[in-house]
């Protein structure tokens, strides 16, 4: 039977995450049978109805399967979280789903001229010249050397690299808490997931050492400034010590997936310097807009090589269309004076949230980015909470292995003189009240 301590489990969130956890370190595997809901009710001191909704969420999850008169056993699906959902009552702020102010995105309307659209054939280079110089010279501003890739994003990026470049079942360093959908990612091809805790400049340094003394990780994934959710930026400090660090495992592919590169409002830091294998990710979806669907990954030429074979089996190339009018936007005066502004905005509005916290004395983590996560005792209670007081906002449970309960803030469409108002509900949520409507 599984060792677990249940009488320190005290909520369902609790009961899922638990189980979770032990499906990921192999102490479950498929077809194991879990306790009955009374016998994990009894033993945690929870009601059945409580142990029950955290079956429901792991059935709905896919971790669990259930058949009449019998117990639950693991699934033999990978543990994946669905798409995110909520339902959002009308009148609420949704801060929950970290995505740019509309706002502030380029109008890409009047550069849809004459000669956009050309035919592009088979043999033709992968990456559009104009795109290439574009890319090629932000990355050699901010030191990072290689050959450029271009993808449909950075999660496309990502997949394409786990699976041309890294044996299944091998050891991926990730953050902890990380991306939700980059676990969910590494957990869909069963890679298996190293948590390492981060601070406000990234990962720790000595609990990195710590996972990579086992001799047997195989990659590192970090996000050097605006990590979702932590909003961690890697100072030069933090930089210089990582790099040290990683340089005693030169077989180690270090990974950086630099997603908010144009709008973090931080400087840019890089690992990769003097690596033999190293891709640096770094998304357009936030600073053009997330229909575009792209993203630019500099690496080393092995690295490009094994990815852009992979690409040859699926779309074979991006969409040149989508490049040359990305290209049009990224050398444009007026798309660039626009983009300088919404990292401003963003910023303030980020800023406005953790001051206003910390007039309630609040814990926060948002040192860049579009996210503040904020430190809670019970994540579903809270969010519960504040969405009858009109502010979506999410739990951590997706986005977490070992790391303690919180929820997650995107500030990107926070107005600042509504950053009072949000720091308020939440002190009242933290003190088990609730604000008496939706926010206007």
């Amino acid at each position: 039977m599984l060792n677990i301590e249940w009488a320190s489990v005290s909520s369902s969130q609790e009961v899922v995450e638990t189980i979770v956890l032990a499906v990921r370190r192999g102490e479950l595997g498929e077809g194991s049978p879990l306790p009955s809901i009374r016998e994990i009710a009894r033993l945690s001191g929870l009601s059945p109805g409580t142990v029950g909704l955290a079956f429901r969420i792991l059935r709905e999850r896919g971790v669990i399967f259930t058949s009449h008169g019998k117990r639950a056993r693991i699934s033999n699906r990978p543990v994946q979280h669905r798409a995110f959902e909520m339902r959002i009552p009308a009148g609420a702020v949704n801060l929950a789903v970290t995505g740019p102010d509309p706002k502030l995105l380029p109008d890409v309307n009047w550069l849809l001229s004459a000669g956009l659209f050309r035919p592009t054939l088979y043999d033709q280079p992968h990456v559009d010249g104009e795109l290439g110089a574009a890319l090629t010279d932000g990355f050699t501003r901010d030191g990072i050397h290689g050959e450029l890739t271009i993808t449909n994003g950075a999660l496309d990026a990502l997949e394409r690299l786990l699976l041309s470049c890294v044996r299944p079942g091998a050891n991926v360093v990730v953050e902890d808490p990380s991306w939700g959908m980059a676990l969910n990612l590494l957990n869909l091809h069963r890679f298996n997931l190293v948590g390492v805790p981060v601070d406000d400049y990234g990962l720790i340094p000595e609990a990195l050492a710590d996972a990579l003394s086992t001799g047997q990780v195989a990659l590192v994934l970090l996000t050097p400034r605006g990590q979702n959710p932590y909003g961690s930026a890697m100072s030069a400090e933090r930089t210089a010590l990582l790099s040290d660090l990683l340089s005693r495992h030169p077989d180690v592919i270090v990974v950086e997936d630099d997603h908010a590169a144009l709008i973090s409002d931080a400087p840019a830091t890089t690992l990769t310097a003097g690596r033999d294998r190293f891709a640096v990710i770094r998304s357009l979806n936030k600073t053009l807009g997330p229909d575009l669907r792209l993203a630019a990954m500099m690496s080393d030429p092995v690295t490009a090589d094994d990815v852009q074979r992979r690409q040859l089996l699926g779309p074979g190339w991006v969409s040149h269309f989508t490049q040359r009018l990305a290209a049009r936007l990224l050398t444009d005066s007026t798309t660039l004076n626009g983009v300088r502004r919404a990292e401003e905005e963003y910023s303030a509005r980020r800023k406005a949230l953790l001051a206003a916290l910390d007039q309630h004395h609040i814990a926060a983590h948002g040192r860049s980015g579009l996210n503040v996560a904020i430190p809670v005792p019970d994540e579903t209670t809270v969010v519960s909470d504040l969405l009858i007081s009109g502010w979506a906002v999410r739990g951590g449970a997706d986005f977490r292995l070992r790391s303690p309960p919180f929820i997650r803030v995107c500030t990107a469409q926070l107005p600042q003189q509504r950053a009072p108002d949000l720091a308020t509900s939440i002190a009242l949520a933290l003190r088990g009240r609730r604000s008496s409507s939706l926010a206007p």
